[in-house]
């Protein structure tokens, strides 16, 4: 951490406050989604991707002050900057709102209404439904990965307004399938930590083995579903469909581990930052493919 009071620690503290790595995924993916609208990379993709990396880390601030006494109880997030001591809660909270703010600002001045519309949809049921229901139920991450559908769209609508056509509602189901094992990956790797906070956890309800084994289901209806893809135009190119197939079968191969956990050998840390790869690399095959690259 740099100096406390410079510039650069006030860098660091709030990327650590919005959650960087998770609002930087949700940017790319509406990067994704732009260019799969547009079919190019242009000036103009900076101002969508800009608004939704700040409500993406203006609502990761936000639900860490929802979550500031929690947090302090797993070790996991103990280091997190409030429970840590790194920032009051009342400056966590005006730091969120601000990033907010600007990022409402940005896609409602620079893009159109649909995505802000979209924009203010994920904050609001991230922070609003999902941050309560994951306290109350132990399947919250169903209607919670309906957050990771939306950042896609909000890509596609900064260019056209056509988000109930085939092609965008794909993409979005595809997020949506595959944020369920991300989750529950998380779960496996973490899930005391969150009983001992107060959580309701699946592992409440079933043994770690089947756990892995429904975490491994998903894994393969998320594969399944980057495979059929091309069927609607995406990732269309003969090289594109071959990437995806051989992601998808290099997916599902690295999460057999699942079957047959070894802890020793961590191999629910290997599935998580597997499918976390995965992801990345089918936003890149899909991108590249509808710029004509792949042909």
């Amino acid at each position: 951490m740099a100096e406390t009071g410079s510039v650069w620690y006030w860098i660091q503290l709030i990327a650590e406050l919005g959650k960087i790595r998770i609002a930087l995924l949700v940017t790319m993916s509406s990067f994704a989604g732009y260019v799969l609208s547009s079919g190019k990379i242009d000036h103009y993709v900076l101002v969508p991707v800009s608004g939704v990396f700040l409500l993406a880390l203006g609502s990761g601030a936000l639900n860490q002050y929802q979550e500031r006494h929690l947090d302090g109880l797993m070790h996991r997030t103990t280091h997190r900057p409030i429970p840590a001591g790194k920032i009051s809660e009342q400056k966590a909270l005006l730091i969120g709102c601000l990033l907010l703010t600007m990022g409402a600002i940005t896609l409602g001045v620079g893009t159109n209404l649909i995505a802000l519309l979209l924009g203010l949809l994920t904050v609001i049921w991230y922070n609003g439904v999902y941050t309560y229901l994951k306290r109350v139920t132990a399947l919250a991450v169903i209607p919670g990965s309906f957050i990771g559908s939306l950042p896609p769209l909000i890509g596609w609508a900064s260019f056209q307004s056509n988000i109930f056509s085939s092609q965008p509602l794909v993409l979005a189901l595809f997020f949506f399938i595959w944020q369920i094992p991300h989750f529950w990956l998380l779960l496996l790797n973490f899930g005391s930590e969150y009983t001992k906070a107060g959580f309701p956890s699946l592992t409440d309800i079933l043994n770690e083995t089947q756990l892995s084994r429904l975490t491994f289901v998903w894994i393969i209806a998320t594969a399944v579903s980057v495979i059929l893809l091309p069927l609607f135009g995406l990732g269309n190119s003969l090289i594109g469909r071959l990437l995806l197939f051989l992601l998808s079968i290099l997916l599902i191969w690295r999460s057999t581990v699942l079957l047959h956990p070894v802890k020793q050998n961590s191999p629910f840390m290997r599935a998580f930052k597997s499918i976390n790869l995965f992801i990345l690399a089918v936003m890149v095959v899909l991108a590249l493919d509808r710029l004509s690259i792949l042909e």
